[in-house]
């Protein structure tokens, strides 16, 4: 069964995470990461958005 459409609204807050299948690296390494990082500022940028990181050590 599909997860149900998310409701998205002008001003809203959304709590994004990624991660890989039990907890593992989904990035190759540090440039990968680096290129992620790229795009999202890219889609950031384009759409207006704002992010708040939190990094876990």
């Amino acid at each position: 069964m599909a997860r149900p459409l998310r409701l998205e609204f002008e001003g809203a807050l959304y709590h994004v995470t990624s991660r890989g299948n039990e907890r593992k690296s989904i990035y190759l390494d540090e440039s990968d990461f680096e290129g992620f990082l790229k795009v999202l500022g890219d889609v950031c940028e384009r759409y207006n958005w704002t992010i708040h990181f939190l990094l876990n050590a």
